[in-house]
């Protein structure tokens, strides 16, 4: 095989690759140009359709960066209160 010619494979081909034990698991090795055109590094979300087992690149979750952020908008002076304080006026004898 030469290594320097990129092949491209697109999403209608198929391989089959074997299942190989590892420990009380099973595993397949995923081919290197496989990773490259799905972007996936290093950790994956797995699922089950059917007969297929998907894997995709993780999702970002919805609170990944608010510290950062926070952090930004503070050293920006920019997080106060958009609103204000707003206590109720009945609450002001309520011990906590």
């Amino acid at each position: 095989m030469n290594k320097n010619h990129k092949s491209t494979i697109t999403s209608s081909a198929s391989l089959q690759v074997a299942i190989r034990a590892i420990g009380n698991s099973k595993g397949v090795v995923i081919p290197k140009i496989i990773l490259e055109q799905s972007g996936i590094d290093k950790i994956v979300e797995m699922s089950v359709d059917g007969e297929k087992i998907i894997m995709s690149k993780p999702k970002n979750t919805v609170r990944e960066s608010w510290a950062q952020d926070a952090q930004s908008f503070a050293m920006a002076g920019e997080d106060g209160l958009v609103l204000g304080e707003f206590g109720n006026e009945e609450d002001k004898d309520w011990v906590w």
